[in-house]
């Protein structure tokens, strides 16, 4: 388990993952709450949440992975996001409907959920990394 912890994480490829999450997180929170403003909270999260992660592929391609924007990788990369959207869409709404607090919290807390098993999802679904670079 310390191996596959040191290969996966301790790397400077994870690193630049975290840097450009943390840039996503930014992007996404911002626009979240910028719809917000004129939108239901949810319907508001969902439109910053696929907008940002439009910015992260291109991050994500040219810092992380090297590699060459394509539609179909784009196409892998977001399904390579769904288990992180519904993982953010549970806890946006149970913070935000359920508990009440504020949407802007509820972003937030939302975002830092999931980093790692995105990470290795998009490393070997989207970017093409085979099994054995992963395990």
């Amino acid at each position: 388990m310390l191996d596959f912890t040191k290969r996966n994480f301790i790397t400077k490829q994870f690193l630049l993952f975290l840097i450009i999450g943390g840039i996503n997180t930014f992007n996404g929170t911002l626009l979240s709450f910028g719809f917000s403003l004129f939108l239901q909270a949810n319907v508001a999260f969902v439109l910053g949440y696929i907008l940002a992660n439009m910015i992260a592929y291109l991050l994500n391609s040219f810092f992380v992975f090297n590699s060459k924007p394509e539609i179909y990788k784009y196409i892998k990369f977001a399904i390579s996001y769904v288990p992180n959207f519904i993982i953010q869409s549970v806890i946006v709404l149970i913070i935000y409907n359920i508990l009440q607090l504020h949407q802007l919290i509820a972003y937030v807390i939302a975002a830092i959920i999931g980093v790692p098993i995105t990470f290795l999802i998009v490393k070997r679904f989207a970017f093409g990394k085979n099994d054995a670079e992963i395990l």
